[in-house]
């Protein structure tokens, strides 16, 4: 049943393409789980960075996802976990003894300061999210900074205190009879696997690393209980897996999964600890590979929710889901990285890439074999899609947007408040995009071409044949327009023009001559070696009455 398939170049479509709604907010960035913990938030706007160095702002609608309060949190995680996390401290921790032993909090779950705002953050964005895909408002909505997925309800657990998944979830079941969680960190998404373990309402899949290895779940055999049997899908794989072997278990697993449980929202969580080189990960994916997963999951056109995860190795983390979110837009980001604020990162190559290493790939094709058999024997029973009860859909809390910015007043300065500016996507026939192309350059105008020998010759036998014209062509070269091409006058040499144009002028009240005024000059510039000057206009010409010709202005 196993079939290796050809790993082919991404295909893009920019005429099909998607609205995308991202959510991002500054001060993630800010939140420290401590010095010499692997998990660094930091690395959200590493990403973020990226994505708007690249351009991506202009393609998609960006927002700034209200915090969850304790009300959202605790549709979820019970009310004495989540206000052991509004109260707790790094400076009261001593008062809690006996909480930090019961809700797990310590060594890999640290208290830090802004832990409470750092869990508002995340569950907002996921939340947030899926409002706006019930809404029908975005077909994508991207978090990054949620897919903190082994939390538990009154337990923090992996680096994770809240699960912005099942809450997210949770507001997607509110309009879509079904969901499909999609999960391809290198650990088992245990937490949201545990919440949805008894429904038919919710399918997890997890593609992990199994066997002495955290958090020890996501075994081949758990499949749910009760009403939730076979709805739970687990892809435990061994060290080394790379890019083939990956689509090549990855995309008939979801196609079947697609094809008989038939979703009509799908969560993917993006952990990049499956990339090659990861601090905590044992999995040999290139950024291409793992950026196929989303590929192949956004094909099927059906509202998506795409979230962070783990990831410990904060340069590829960045590369790779600025790439995904290059994708959601129909737009394969190039090579070459464009500078920002952490352009060392990225050293010594500075490119956007993550490339697979020589290690060894523990996932033989029997191997492989055998655990798509069994899983697409237990999802044979998933084939007639479950039914759900008609129920009304409670009301939507009211869209404020930005209040604050969104005043009348905000909207009458000038480009509108910054929450409007947020959401304006540049359209791809705007007239001035090829301005981008190189940022920074001063468009002051085409460069004049220095004038050659030639030109010098040519110059006073054209000006003397421009004198020579009968007076009935005046009114034609009253219309000429100057050639851009001339040459441009240094003030040195308007000095010697004019010193001329008053030697002409004194001559000429004595002994008028038509073509004095531009042969003299035509011939000193000339013998000179000046650059012979465009014509002049009549008002450097001194007080010669006598020229019959009229030059162009």
């Amino acid at each position: 049943m196993y079939v290796q398939l050809p790993f082919d170049e991404f295909k893009v479509n920019p005429s099909n393409k998607k609205r995308v709604a991202y959510f991002y907010d500054a001060d993630v960035g800010n939140y420290a789980y401590g010095a010499g913990h692997p998990m660094k938030p930091h690395r959200i706007r590493m990403a973020h960075s990226l994505i708007m160095n690249y351009g991506l702002y202009k393609k998609m609608e960006i927002y700034r996802a209200k915090p969850a309060t304790k009300q959202e949190m605790c549709q979820f995680h019970t009310d004495e976990y989540i206000d052991f996390l509004s109260r707790v401290l790094p400076d009261n921790l001593d008062l809690f003894a006996k909480e930090q032993i019961k809700f797990n909090v310590g060594d890999d779950c640290p208290v830090f300061d802004g832990l409470f705002e750092y869990c508002g953050i995340s569950g907002g964005g996921s939340m947030e999210g899926a409002a706006r895909l019930n809404r029908g408002k975005c077909d994508v909505a991207i978090n990054y900074a949620g897919g903190l997925h082994h939390a538990k309800k009154s337990e923090a657990s992996g680096f994770c205190y809240l699960n912005d998944i099942v809450l997210g979830i949770i507001e997607l079941l509110r309009y879509h009879p079904r969901v499909l969680y999609i999960d391809i960190d290198v650990h088992h998404g245990d937490g949201v696997e545990e919440a949805f373990y008894t429904t038919d309402r919710v399918m997890t899949c997890s593609f992990h690393k199994y066997g002495e290895f955290f958090p020890g779940t996501g075994e081949l055999r758990d499949i749910g209980v009760g009403k939730g049997k076979h709805y739970a899908v687990n892809v435990p794989l061994r060290d080394g897996i790379d890019d083939v072997t990956y689509k090549s278990i990855f995309e008939p697993v979801i196609q079947r999964i697609m094809d008989w449980y038939q979703p009509s929202a799908v969560v993917l969580q993006c952990g990049g600890d499956s990339l090659s080189g990861d601090r905590l990960g044992c999995f040999n994916l290139s950024m291409r590979g793992h950026a196929n997963c989303v590929d192949f999951v956004r094909s099927f056109g059906i509202p998506m929710m795409v979230l962070g995860g783990g990831g410990y190795t904060m340069r590829n983390v960045a590369r790779t889901w600025a790439f995904e979110a290059g994708l959601l837009n129909d737009v394969v980001l190039p090579n070459e990285l464009p500078y920002n604020e952490y352009y060392e990162y990225y050293g010594p190559d500075y490119k956007l890439d993550v490339r697979p290493s020589n290690m060894y790939n523990a996932n033989a094709s029997e191997f492989l074999n055998k655990i798509l058999t069994s899983i697409v024997h237990n999802l044979e029973n998933t084939k007639h899609a479950p039914s759900v009860q008609m129920n009304e859909v409670p009301r939507d809390a009211e869209d404020l947007g930005d209040e604050e910015e969104d005043t009348a007043l905000a909207y009458d300065t000038k480009g509108g408040s910054q929450h409007a500016r947020d959401e304006h996507i540049v359209p791809d026939n705007e007239f001035y995009e090829e301005e981008d192309h190189n940022p920074g350059e001063k468009h002051i105008g085409v460069s004049v071409p220095a004038p050659t020998a030639e030109d010098s010759v040519s110059e006073p036998a054209a000006a003397a044949a421009g004198e020579n014209k009968t007076a009935g062509s005046e009114s034609k070269e009253d219309d000429m327009v100057v050639d851009s091409t001339a040459p441009v006058i240094t003030d040195e040499e308007m000095k010697e023009i004019d010193s001329l144009n008053n030697e002409n002028g004194e001559s000429n009240t004595s002994a008028p001559a038509p073509e004095a005024t531009s042969n003299n000059v035509s011939t000193s510039a000339s013998s000179s070696g000046i650059p012979p000057p465009p014509p002049l206009p009549q008002s450097l010409l001194g007080n010669s009455k006598s020229t019959t010709t009229r030059l162009p202005n």
